[in-house]
């Protein structure tokens, strides 16, 4: 019955929640059931081993886009979910206290219907601009507390796409990417639990082979990029084409800039009603965070690589974004991807069944 919590009803919840998504499909937590109206998200940064986890923001914004997964799919059953962050827990860390209730008035979210079929598209889609009604839906789905900022029309998409384009160089020849990379990738698949399926890459058969054969070490990924500019392929077919490939960039801008782990996962909420408000309308989506990442990097004076030409590659990025969208727009960025028409992605991220995720 709706509104009543049964012994079954957090496996549900935790069975459609578990499609929350998260960089590089890492999925960060883990959940431990304690009544049966209760349970707790263990969860854990990356920051450790991936290169764009910068200061574990990353994982914070994925650990928000579950709590508004499970919100969804709570609210879905007549049920109201309320999360508190354990404050004796370590940033690194984090663990979350979920309290189940029936909702006071039971209303559900339309979003809920498209928590599995929001995906990632990393080809092109139709450059065709955004309907009007299509914005305004967007702008409304993140809430009064973030604004969307729009990179659109010919000139501003060319220069975005010639930023991902230089963006891409940092992130294909630093030996710290190299090693996230090689964790992620699942070769010869169309679908993936725990990693990126290549056939989800947005690479063409010839590039994926190449890239493939370079990824086995880093000394291979090193001669193929100085001898046969290993680069080009992967960021014209994953970065250029793609970049001027959409209706439009955005960046998700909150209003006051996080300044805590709570105020990043209340962006992830943010930036998971936006996905999923796109999946609603049919609308393609693909993240952008690493020049966000970079640029914070280069701002923060952080040293993210060994590389010092990259490190200095990275300030010229973060100088370059500012000025195509506004140093103070870049600075409160919490996300960044762009959106278009086109078809479903063939190839995607699946996620790990809930049996491997309940038990802490």
């Amino acid at each position: 019955m709706k509104g009543m919590i049964e012994p079954e009803t957090i496996d549900n919840i935790l069975n459609r929640a578990r499609w929350a998504p998260s960089g590089d499909n890492t999925q960060p937590w883990r959940f431990e059931r304690i009544a049966v109206d209760r349970f707790r998200i263990h969860s854990n940064d990356t920051r450790d081993w991936c290169v764009y986890d910068l200061e574990g923001r990353a994982s914070q914004i994925a650990v928000g886009a579950l709590f508004e997964t499970i919100a969804l799919a709570a609210g879905a059953l007549g049920i109201e979910a309320r999360f508190e962050i354990d404050s004796d827990a370590p940033e690194t860390r984090p663990i979350i206290n979920v309290a189940l209730a029936a909702a006071p008035d039971g209303a559900v979210d339309p979003l809920q219907a498209v928590i599995e079929k929001r995906t990632t598209q990393r080809r092109p889609f139709s450059s065709k601009r955004l309907a009007a009604e299509h914005k305004s839906a967007l702008e409304a789905a993140v809430g009064p507390d973030y604004r969307i900022v729009w990179i659109e029309g010919t000139g501003p998409k060319l220069q975005m796409a010639r930023l991902l384009f230089r963006n891409a160089h940092i992130r294909l020849t630093i030996k710290e990417a190299y090693e996230v990379h090689k964790r992620i990738i699942e070769w010869d698949a169309q679908f993936s639990e725990d990693r990126i399926p290549d056939q989800a890459l947005g690479l063409d058969a010839m590039t994926v082979k190449s890239m493939r054969w370079a990824m086995a070490s880093w000394e291979r990924v090193q001669f193929l990029n100085r001898w046969f500019a290993g680069t080009w392929l992967p960021r014209l077919q994953m970065d250029l084409l793609p970049g001027l490939g959409c209706a439009a960039h955005f960046l998700l801008v909150a209003r006051q800039s996080p300044a805590d782990i709570s105020g990043y996962m209340a962006a992830g909420r943010a930036v998971q009603r936006l996905w999923l408000a796109c999946a609603s309308d049919d609308i393609q989506f693909q993240p952008e965070q690493t020049p966000i990442i970079f640029a914070d990097y280069a701002r923060k004076g952080i040293r993210f690589s060994s590389d010092q030409a990259a490190i200095a590659k990275a300030e010229k990025l973060r100088v370059e974004f500012n000025t195509l969208a506004g140093e103070a727009n870049v600075t409160d960025a919490v996300f960044a991807g762009r959106v278009g028409y086109g078809t479903d992605a063939r190839a995607r991220s699946l996620r790990l069944p809930l049996a491997r995720l309940l038990g802490a």
